[in-house]
């Protein structure tokens, strides 16, 4: 009986450390990624109380008029490449083609000529919106 070796017992816990390490690198990951992720043009919109948009019906159209009065838009292609009027007018008439009853809206900066903006809605009629709204911030609470 002396010669008779004691069996060991397998171990029936598991090892959540890798786990841990993993979960919390990925947390790390996720943390340093998301503000690289907003995307679009920088624009001081005018603030205004205005009703919320109502976000029923999918992603919206916008085209945006920075402070320079270039025109970019959101849909049909890279959001931060420049437009021209014609250009816009084409892009614009190509994704409405694709979703007529899809709402559109311009953010134009509060220091651009208000010229840029009316042509904006003006270019997105002739593409074929049929109404174009404006977007605005809501202004700082007191």
């Amino acid at each position: 009986m002396a010669g008779q070796r004691r069996r060991r017992r397998p171990m029936s816990e598991i090892n959540v450390v890798p786990y841990i390490d993993v979960m919390l690198v990925l947390l790390v990951i996720f943390m340093v990624t998301a503000p690289l992720l907003t995307q679009g043009v920088d624009v001081e919109l005018p603030q205004t109380t205005a009703e919320p948009i109502q976000t029923d019906q999918g992603e919206p159209l916008v085209v945006t008029v920075d402070a320079e009065g270039v025109y970019y838009m959101n849909r049909g292609g890279d959001a931060d490449t420049p437009l021209d009027a014609a250009g816009l007018a084409n892009r614009a008439a190509a994704v409405l083609q694709l979703n007529e009853k899809m709402p559109v809206y311009v953010r134009g900066d509060s220091g651009v000529a208000y010229g840029k903006v009316v042509t904006a809605m003006a270019l997105l009629q002739q593409a074929g919106a049929p109404r174009v709204g404006l977007l605005t911030e809501p202004p700082p609470e007191e």
